[in-house]
């Protein structure tokens, strides 16, 4: 009986023409054209299990998925990212992949993963799709502010899509800032774990601040709510990038350095 090996792939893709990552009926979706690909290269069938979820037009500049292999597909030669690129679409890359342990995983292993949020100010045709185009420029400066208050909790029920079957709402959010660009601003936030939506939620709850419609203390009342209902509405996911995912075994994400000593704790 043939002994299964374990991958790490790490990809990225333009979420424009897919409906998320998930597999899902009747739709199109990164993980569908990656097990198509992945099969079709290691000539079995090939199930990815992936970080995390991304919604219907969210981007990704990394996102991990393992995988394991019975065959004797040669997935660690050179060769074989070129060959799975050539089969995948423009709009997904495969980045790196390595060999992990045999109980890694990429989802439930994560320690932290880290979004962008883009906005611009100008009509800019090079960035359909993939910035939201605003015509009023918010304030900065309060936007921070109540980001910053943000941090200061754990419980985001206000921020998560309803009817999800999560275990708890509770996340450790370690950075939260808006930062100012040449045409435009960033929102960059990483956490240890992310509920469905939070992140347009969360932007369009601090636009409210940036337009003056609220201030700053009042995201307090609106965490401690926990009703979705009173934040703001959800923006529009062309923005949202997912650009960072660490794990305690993989050191130096880019090049997916692998801990060959490595043990789940």
């Amino acid at each position: 009986m043939d002994i299964a090996k374990r991958y790490f792939l790490e990809v990225a893709y333009n979420g424009t023409a897919y409906h998320g990552w998930q597999v899902q009926k009747n739709a199109n979706s990164v993980q569908e054209v990656l097990n198509k690909a992945l099969s079709t290269i290691c000539r079995e069938n090939i199930e990815t299990l992936g970080c995390g979820r991304t919604d219907t037009g969210v981007h990704a500049r990394q996102l991990f998925a393992h995988f394991d292999l019975t065959g004797d597909a040669e997935v660690m030669d050179p060769r074989f990212l070129l060959s799975l690129n050539s089969l995948l679409p423009y709009d997904i890359s495969a980045k790196a992949i390595v060999n992990v342990h045999s109980d890694a995983h990429a989802r439930f292993d994560a320690l932290s993963r880290s979004y962008e949020y883009h906005i611009h100010f100008k009509k800019d045709p090079f960035k359909h799709n993939l910035s939201w185009l605003i015509r009023d420029i918010p304030d900065l400066e309060m936007m921070n502010k109540a980001a910053e208050i943000i941090k200061g909790y754990t419980d985001f029920s206000c921020f998560s899509k309803s009817n999800t079957q999560t275990f708890t709402n509770n996340c450790r959010i370690s950075d939260a800032k808006w930062v100012k660009k040449d045409d435009g601003m960033v929102f960059y936030i990483s956490a240890d774990r992310f509920l469905r939506n939070m992140v347009r939620a969360i932007v369009g709850t601090l636009m409210r601040v940036g337009k003056g419609e609220i201030v700053p203390h009042d995201i307090r009342a609106i965490i401690e709510s926990k009703d979705r209902s009173n934040a703001g509405e959800s923006v529009p996911a062309c923005g949202l990038y997912l650009t960072e995912i660490t794990y305690p075994y993989l050191r130096n994400s880019q090049s997916l350095t692998y801990n060959s000593n490595h043990g789940k704790s």
